[in-house]
């Protein structure tokens, strides 16, 4: 078994934090649907402007708004404004993990859906490459 990237909201802007909550993420609910997040699913969490890296659960905020905000104990580790990367995983079969192709949504400034990146399986990333190198 392999531990894949399942799905990527790339470069979204933390729109609130509270300490105070018990925990997790919540995530504009269309951005979930488009990157394939579940509510309650594991999500890991990359802060672009400080390097900081965490780990939660996601929750669903309504529906095109925007809304990334951080909750409970990890909201010290983001500020409002930072940009971050919102990761999921799946575990497969080492024979199915060449051919995963995860879910990228890329997001603007307001957290709202430019376009969902579209992905090539790693499979034929690789054939492609090596079909490119002249000494092949």
């Amino acid at each position: 078994m392999r531990t894949m990237m399942k799905s990527k909201i790339h470069r979204a802007r933390i729109t609130q934090v509270d300490l105070d909550y018990e925990g997790s993420i919540t995530i504009d609910r269309s951005l979930m649907e488009a990157s394939d997040i579940l509510p309650f699913e594991r999500v890991e969490v990359l802060n672009v402007n400080n390097g900081a890296r965490l780990s939660t659960y996601a929750i669903e905020g309504e529906a095109n708004s925007g809304i990334i905000g951080i909750n409970g104990a990890a909201a010290r580790l983001v500020a409002k404004g930072d940009i971050v990367i919102i990761l999921s995983y799946c575990q497969v079969p080492d024979g199915e993990a060449i051919s995963i192709t995860p879910s990228i949504v890329r997001v603007d400034r307001q957290n709202r859906i430019i376009e969902p990146l579209p992905m090539v399986p790693q499979w034929e990333r690789i054939q492609k490459s090596v079909a490119s190198r002249s000494d092949f």
